[in-house]
C-alpha cells in the first residue's frame, strides 16, 4: 500500500471518491451498478459470503466484470430482513436472499433490467418507486452509521475515498490539541456508554495532565443483552474508530492506544485488524504519521466476555493482565489509568462521532439534536416490533416515531405497554410516556437512562414481573463480586423475585425491594451494582399491581 503524507493524501482521496459516485449519488446516470451485500454478523451467518461469492461468478460468466462489482458492506441496519443486497444506483432492496436467489438477480435484473419483485421489500413491491430511501430510513439520521452499508470496511481506500482520515489530516496540518478539545465542546458531544459525560471534558483533563506517557483507549466491551450497536460499528466502519483514535492521541499527548473488545465479537476483531494493519501500510498510524512529527501506535486486546468490564476501572484491570473488577474513584482514569498513567476511555460510538465533527466543525453537529442531547444515537431496536434492527436517530426523537414510524409497530396488532431502554442499567417506560423525546435528561425523569443504545419494545402479553427478574438476574451473574451492596442486595433482590414470579410473594416483599434497591443505588462501587435495581424500581412504580397480584394472600381461618 501506498505511504501517505500530508501532501498526497488528498489526491489519493479524490482518486478514490470516483469509485464511490454510483453509490454516494445514484441521481446521476450511469452504466455502473454496484451490488452492496450486507456482511454484518446477521447476515454473514445466513450465508452472505456464500451469495457474494455466486454472485461474482454470475457477473464473470454473463460478460459483466467491467460495469458491475459486488461490494461486501457493514450492516444495513435492517437485520430482520437479512441478507440484504441492495442495487446501486437503481436502489432495488433486495431482502432474505439465499444462495439460490443469484442467478434471477443477475439475469433478470443485470442482463435483463427487470427487478426482481418477489425478493423486493414489500413497499418497493406495492409502489414500484425507487426514487428515494425506503421508509425505515427517512426518519433516520445516519452520522455514526454514515459508511455502514455503503462501503467495504476492508478497503482503506474506500475509507478515504468517503472522506476518511480529513479529520485527522486536517489536525495534523495545523490544529492545535486545544484547538480540538474546543471544537467538542462546541460540539456538545456527549459520551454514548450510558453515563453522556462531556467527551471535551474528559479529553481536557487527561491533556493537562503531567505524565511522561499517556493511553488512549476504545471500549468495544458492548455486554447488553440485545444490543449490538458498536459490535455493527467495529465490523462495517472500523478505520472512523482508528481515525478518532489517533486524533484523541493527538490531542492528550498520547502514543499508545488499545482497542478493547471482548472475544466473541469475532468478526469485529478481524475488520478492525485488518484496517489497522492497512492504516499502518499507510502511514495513518505507527512513526511519523502522515509524515509528521506525531506518532501513535495500536493494539487489540480482547475481553474474555465480563460485563463489568465496561466499566472503565475494571477494562483497565483486565487489559493490565488483572482479573477484571472496578476500583473507587477518584483518582480517575484521565488522572492515573492504565498503568499508572493519564487515561482516556471513550466507546465506540462517541469515536465514530469525532472525524465528523472535527472535519465539519462543533456548529455542524450542535445543530443536531436538542439544547443538551446534542447530535445522532444510535440504537439497537428490539423486541415486540414488526420491523427490529439497528437505527440512528436525531436525540429529541420521540419513542412513538422510533416504535411506530421508524420500527413499523407492534407485532401481531398488540398494543404496547412499555419500552425498556439503557439494558440492565436502565427503567421500564410505560405506553403512556411514549411521546418523550429521547435524549439523556427526559429518560433520566423517566427513571431510565439511555444506556449504551439497547431498546426493547414490550407487548400486553408480557409480564413486568418475569422481565424485572431477567434483568437484574442478569446483573447478578455478571456482578464481579467485590463489594457488598451488589453482591448481597442483588442477590437477595432475586431471591424476591423468584418468590414473586411463582406467585408466593409476602406481604412487605415490594417494600423489600425497594429498600435493597436503594441501598444498592447509594453504596455500590461501579455502575453495575448501582443501577442493577433499576428495572425493577422502575417496574414497580409504574406496573405495581402486576408485582401485587404475585402476593399470596393469608388464609382465612
Amino acid at each position: 500500500m501506498e505511504k501517505l503524507t500530508l501532501q498526497t493524501i488528498d489526491g489519493f482521496r479524490e482518486e478514490h471518491r470516483r469509485l464511490l459516485e454510483v453509490r454516494l449519488h445514484p441521481e446521476r446516470k450511469t452504466d455502473t451498478r454496484h451490488l452492496l451485500v450486507c456482511s454484518g454478523t446477521g447476515c454473514e451467518a445466513n450465508k452472505s459470503e456464500a451469495i457474494c461469492r455466486k454472485l461474482n461468478a454470475a457477473i464473470a460468466g454473463n460478460g459483466l466484470k467491467d460495469t458491475v462489482s459486488v461490494v461486501k458492506t457493514g450492516c444495513f441496519g435492517f437485520c430482520a430482513e437479512g441478507p440484504i443486497i441492495k442495487v446501486m444506483p437503481d436502489r432495488a432492496f433486495y431482502i432474505q436472499v439465499v444462495p439460490d436467489d443469484v442467478d434471477e438477480i443477475v439475469e433478470q435484473h443485470l442482463v435483463g433490467g427487470k427487478k426482481v419483485d418477489r425478493l423486493l421489500y414489500p413497499e418497493q413491491q406495492e409502489s414500484q418507486k425507487f426514487d428515494r430511501e425506503i421508509h425505515f430510513y427517512q426518519k433516520q439520521r445516519r452520522v455514526v452509521l454514515q459508511n455502514c452499508g455503503v462501503i467495504n470496511p476492508e478497503v482503506i481506500e474506500e475509507y478515504i475515498g468517503h472522506d476518511g482520515y480529513r479529520a485527522l489530516e486536517k489536525a495534523l496540518g495545523g490544529l492545535a490539541p486545544g484547538a480540538i478539545i474546543e471544537t467538542l465542546r462546541i460540539s456538545g458531544l456527549r459520551g454514548r456508554g450510558g453515563a453522556g459525560y462531556p467527551t471535551w471534558q474528559k479529553w481536557q483533563h487527561a491533556m493537562r495532565s503531567e505524565s511522561d506517557q499517556k493511553y488512549f483507549i476504545c471500549n468495544g466491551d458492548e455486554g447488553d443483552p440485545g444490543a449490538y450497536m458498536d459490535r455493527s460499528i467495529l465490523e462495517g466502519d472500523p478505520h472512523a474508530v482508528i481515525e478518532a483514535m489517533a486524533i484523541g492521541g493527538y490531542a492528550i499527548g498520547a502514543s499508545q492506544g488499545y482497542v478493547y473488545i471482548r472475544a466473541e465479537y469475532g468478526l469485529a476483531i478481524r475488520r478492525m485488524q485488518t484496517a489497522i494493519d492497512q492504516a499502518y501500510a499507510c502511514s495513518l498510524l505507527g512513526q511519523n504519521i502522515l509524515g509528521t512529527d506525531f506518532s501513535f501506535d495500536l493494539e487489540i486486546r480482547l475481553g474474555a466476555g465480563a460485563f463489568v468490564c465496561g466499566e472503565e476501572t475494571a477494562l483497565i484491570a483486565s487489559i493490565e493482565g488483572m482479573r477484571g473488577t472496578p476500583s473507587p474513584r477518584p483518582p480517575f482514569p484521565t488522572v492515573r489509568g492504565l498503568f499508572g498513567k493519564p487515561t482516556v476511555i471513550n466507546n465506540v460510538e462517541t469515536l465514530a462521532n469525532i472525524p465528523q465533527i472535527v472535519d465539519k466543525g462543533g456548529e455542524w453537529f450542535a445543530g443536531i439534536g436538542t439544547e443538551t442531547s446534542k447530535g445522532t444515537k444510535v440504537f439497537a431496536l428490539t423486541g415486540k416490533v414488526n420491523i427490529s434492527g439497528l437505527i440512528e436517530v436525531p436525540m429529541g426523537t420521540t419513542l412513538r416515531e422510533i416504535v411506530f414510524d421508524i420500527g413499523g409497530g407492534i407485532a401481531n396488532d398488540k398494543s404496547v405497554k412499555a419500552i425498556q431502554t439503557g439494558g440492565p442499567s436502565g427503567g421500564m417506560i410505560a405506553e403512556k410516556y411514549l411521546d418523550t423525546p429521547v435524549d439523556f435528561e427526559s429518560l433520566k425523569k423517566l427513571n431510565s437512562m439511555m444506556g449504551s443504545g439497547g431498546m426493547i419494545v414490550i407487548d400486553e402479553d408480557d409480564s413486568m414481573v418475569e422481565l424485572s427478574r431477567f434483568y437484574l438476574g442478569f446483573s447478578v451473574d455478571e456482578s464481579c463480586g467485590k463489594c457488598a451492596p451488589c453482591r448481597i442486595g442483588g442477590y437477595q433482590m432475586l431471591v424476591i423475585l423468584d418468590r414473586l414470579a411463582r406467585g408466593r410473594g409476602k406481604e412487605d416483599d415490594l417494600q423489600k425491594l425497594r429498600d435493597i434497591g436503594f441501598a444498592m443505588q447509594k453504596g455500590s462501587l461501579c455502575g453495575l451494582g448501582q443501577t442493577a435495581p433499576n428495572p425493577v424500581l422502575s417496574a414497580l412504580d409504574e406496573f405495581e399491581p402486576e408485582f401485587s397480584a404475585k402476593i399470596r394472600k393469608p388464609k382465612r381461618s
